[in-house]
């Protein structure tokens, strides 16, 4: 894990990105990296399906990141591969393990801030 700045504050804005990678359609994800991690906004719009919109650009069945974010808005379902699922909405904090699939619930575009291991999410290969 890098190691942490300590004697400086750092400060971006998701106004302007580090990274903007688009999805095979349906919305997005806005990167920042502060003292060596990496910060993600994803914008899901309604229709959005990981096994749809970022499964030809990660290559893997499943999503194989593991994501810790909070839900600002909209509604997301995740699909474990044993079969479970969880819905996350607005207002809730969430940890996801690799081996999911997600599609946004409902005709409001869902937005989440992800400080997980998302340094590689929706990266073409």
């Amino acid at each position: 894990m890098p190691k942490l700045e300590t004697r400086r504050v750092a400060v971006k804005n998701f106004q302007r990105p580090d990274e903007i990678r688009e999805f095979e359609g349906k919305g997005r994800v806005e990167i920042l990296t502060l003292a060596g991690r990496d910060v993600a906004r994803g914008t899901f719009e309604p229709g959005w399906r990981w096994s749809r919109n970022v499964k030809p650009i990660a290559g893997t069945d499943l999503c194989e990141v593991s994501h810790m974010g909070h839900c600002v808005s909209g509604r997301l379902r995740v699909m474990m591969e044993d079969g479970s699922s969880q819905e996350i909405g607005p207002g809730d904090t969430y940890a996801i393990p690799p081996g999911h699939d997600a599609e946004v619930v409902g005709e409001e575009p869902c937005v989440m801030l992800d400080f997980g291991e998302v340094g590689d999410y929706a990266k073409r290969r």
